[in-house]
């Protein structure tokens, strides 16, 4: 792996881990197993990392617990600078960390850049928030008394991070717990474990204390069983995982039994709607973004392309035509590439499966609908049209390179197909009608919504989704929220 980095120009080769990290140590698993980490560019095997069990996890868990007592009585500041620090380092080595990206996830390099950019930031932003995490004073009901509401931090928080975005979503939820005071325990995907180690190496060089911080690496045979443990352990407070719908239920069903706190950021199947209105050009921008970044393999990806009538041949056209002009399928490595591979086999069979049988059910292909030849794990990017809302690629989350395009006749059509679906993370609707723009925007039944844009993922930003698209928000003010409790105090006797 390192000679084939150093060939693409990493620096530094201390980034690359090929152990875990456990009370500030870089450990093996107890077991001594590994599990292979591959490029889904070329199925070649780039590293080996442990292939931890429960006894492992059950070592991180501990360590951060006892790492808590001290941790949680740091100040604001404290926290702050060191969250601050971690982003300095992040930034310094923010190509080096876009290699490892594109090397594990095969995403290519300009988008990986953008998404240690989007990592960090989340770091920058709750290096802020730590010192605006405010109590409360209320007014008493009686002069003997004064009442007080602190928030303090829950403890110990899970984290079962996904492999598309293997960098952000571990700032996301990891810049959010340590700066409200908590500890945490993170298992990245066992395709992408590579980036989540060689951010925590930053880490520790950031000065956080042992313990605070710990990654249990695990393959896909052991997950269920590190998971439970997650979700179960005694010394564990909450939990946040971003995954499928279908795995954080039964990460849901797993708290419950100790009554955990719990964030869910969960699967997808965004409508792109765009009416008569819309400038066509600007909505075409705008879903070559929300739907081709990371090959589709993003939860608010556009999903469900609604197109009203008037203007439907009008965009159909310039969207074929953009795709056709636009998309290079390869290597993450080579610069003209903008589309690469799908993450894995299973991924790369759903993908297919999904467009065979909208087709078998009538839909039409106006462009691609088939595996590429560049290699076992890619897909050629693909229109399809003449979709109708019970076909596959309207009911399920694609999660590739795939536009499903419908028309509809009027306002009250779109939004009810669009809000048809047991999910609710992402809507974007494109508009130059200012009534309809609120109009729509109350009533589609989202998480988030982009109005006249297709990229709506910032730090700022409230993340999360309603319906079966999770619980709780990531990034903004609001990320903090999952990893505080509020504590009520009565003074009395002051008269």
């Amino acid at each position: 792996m390192m000679e084939v980095l150093k060939g693409h120009g990493l620096r530094y080769a201390s980034l690359l881990h090929q152990e875990a990290y456990i009370g500030g140590k870089w450990v093996s698993a107890a077991s001594g197993k590994l599990f292979p980490v591959t490029n889904p560019a070329n199925s070649k095997v780039i590293a080996s990392v442990p292939d931890m069990e429960v006894t492992d996890t059950e070592a991180a868990i501990n360590s951060a617990y006892e790492a808590f007592q001290t941790w949680q009585t740091t100040t604001a500041r404290e926290r702050s600078l060191l969250l601050r620090n971690w982003y300095n380092l992040m930034e310094q080595h923010k190509e080096d960390l876009a290699l490892i990206v594109t090397a594990e996830a095969g995403k290519p390099l300009s988008e990986s850049r953008g998404e240690i950019g989007y990592g960090s930031s989340f770091l920058e932003w709750f290096s802020e928030e730590a010192k605006r995490i405010y109590g409360e004073v209320a007014q008493s009901p009686a002069s003997s008394k004064e009442l007080f509401f602190l928030r303090q931090p829950i403890g110990v928080a899970s984290m079962i991070t996904p492999w598309n975005f293997p960098n952000a979503m571990i700032t996301r939820k990891a810049g959010a717990a340590l700066a409200a005071g908590c500890t945490c325990v993170i298992k990245p995907a066992e395709d992408t474990p590579l980036s989540a180690l060689a951010a925590v190496d930053l880490a520790e060089k950031a000065g956080f204390p042992p313990g605070v911080i710990n990654v249990v690496t695990t393959s896909r045979a052991n997950t269920p069983a590190v998971g439970k443990l997650m979700c179960t352990s005694p010394k564990v407070a909450g939990i946040s995982f971003t995954g499928s719908t279908a795995i954080g239920r039964v990460l849901y069903e797993q708290c419950a039994s100790g009554i955990k706190r719990i964030g869910l950021e969960l699967g997808g199947n965004a409508p792109f709607i765009v009416f008569s209105s819309a400038d066509v050009k600007s909505a075409v921008e705008g879903l070559m973004v929300a739907k081709f970044r990371n090959s589709g393999q993003a939860c608010i990806s556009a999903n469900r392309i609604l197109v009203q009538e008037e203007i439907y041949d009008k965009f159909s056209e310039a969207l074929e035509e953009a795709v056709r002009k636009r998309l290079t399928v390869g290597d993450g490595f080579n610069k003209e590439v903008n589309i690469g591979p799908l993450i894995n086999i299973n991924q790369l069979k759903r993908v297919e499966r999904i467009v065979n049988e909208s087709v078998a059910a009538g839909a039409g292909v106006v462009l691609g609908g088939k595996c590429h030849d560049m290699g076992d794990l890619f897909f050629q990017p693909t229109i399809l049209c003449n979709v109708t809302e019970d076909m596959a690629c309207f009911q399920e989350e694609i999660f590739g390179p795939v536009i499903a395009l419908k028309k509809f006749k009027c306002e009250e059509e779109a939004v009810n197909i669009a809000n048809a679906s047991k999910f609710g993370l992402a809507c974007y609707f494109y508009s130059q009608d200012v009534s309809q723009v609120w109009r729509v925007a109350r009533r589609l039944e989202s998480g988030m919504i982009g109005i006249n844009e297709g990229l709506i993922s910032t730090a700022e930003g409230a993340f999360g989704g309603v319906k079966q698209s999770g619980i709780g928000r990531e990034g903004s003010r609001h990320g903090i929220d999952d990893y505080t409790y509020l504590k009520y105090i009565c003074l009395g006797g002051i008269n």
